[in-house]
């Protein structure tokens, strides 16, 4: 399908779109958190790297990735056109968050990064045990 703005157009609405906000999967994920009793978390902490929630007692840092953002293959698409910059853009953004990975690990952090397709329904049970893993929760609360 053709793109329905000029490529001047196309990229200013692209440079409008910040990283910051994506809201909908945090409140997905803040959903998960009370359904299940998983307390402890703190949203928007402000340290290097900008995860998006840290369990500060238990050195976790959570990060939810958009799956096109972050070069996740479950949906397996990329735009046909300018296809290289999205194959160096998206790149750029999975090599960023493997450093941030490790730097976080460097300080004796776990790391714990969700796709956006783990927060659908189907994929329930999948997460909570992800999450219960990664936090050393026992099932049914904290």
């Amino acid at each position: 399908m053709a793109d329905v703005y000029t490529q001047v157009k196309r990229s200013a609405v692209m440079r409008s779109v910040k990283s910051k906000g994506n809201k909908s999967t945090e409140l997905r994920l803040i959903e998960v958190f009370r359904e299940q009793g998983i307390k402890g978390w703190r949203r928007g902490y402000s340290v290097t790297g900008h995860p998006d929630f840290v369990f500060l007692s238990k050195h976790v840092a959570v990060f939810v990735d958009g799956c096109f953002w972050h070069g996740h293959n479950c949906r397996n698409t990329q735009p046909k056109e300018n296809q290289d910059f999205w194959t160096k853009k998206i790149g750029g953004n999975i090599e960023r968050d493997l450093a941030i990975t490790k730097k976080f690990e460097s300080r004796g952090w776990k790391v714990i990064r969700i796709w956006e397709c783990e927060l659908k329904k189907k994929n329930r049970s999948a997460l909570i045990e992800k999450l219960r893993v990664a936090l050393g929760e026992k099932s049914g609360g904290s």
